[in-house]
């Protein structure tokens, strides 16, 4: 059999989404222990804040995630209230994407145009907001 008729591991479905899933567990575990609340980690800095000193809409992601490792829910909140918000949607997303895969399906969540404008709306509303108040 040629090298170009093998089917490839990577090219499994469940491939994609279960090397996200690793990924995110693999920096679940270290973001456990290095407390981005404070200096001196090796967790990366928001480039859209190096280069403008503006919150991005997902500015506060990394110390949310530490946060609800925790138990510090109150806390969680004030770092990023709209990215807390959209959590169990995109985990829900992330758990069909891995349920599809492991069955053998490939499978793409669509979003209509409106869709994409409400998600950039509120990303953009959020922004402003956060950065004036």
């Amino acid at each position: 059999m040629a090298d170009a008729e093998r089917p490839s591991a990577l090219r499994h479905p469940a491939a994609a989404p279960l090397a996200v899933l690793a990924a995110g567990a693999a920096g679940s575990a270290y973001l456990y222990g290095a407390d981005p609340h404070q200096p001196g980690h090796l967790l990366p800095q928001c480039p859209f804040r190096l280069v403008t000193g503006l919150l991005c809409p997902a500015c506060g992601g990394t110390r949310m995630v530490y946060d609800l490792m925790h138990g510090h829910y109150h806390q969680a909140w004030l770092d990023n209230r709209v990215l807390l918000l959209a959590s169990p949607f995109a985990l829900a997303l992330l758990a069909r994407w891995a349920w599809e895969g492991l069955h053998g399906r490939r499978w793409r969540p669509g979003l209509s145009g409106r869709g994409v404008a409400a998600v950039l709306g509120v990303a953009v509303t959020w922004m402003i907001v956060r950065n004036i108040f």
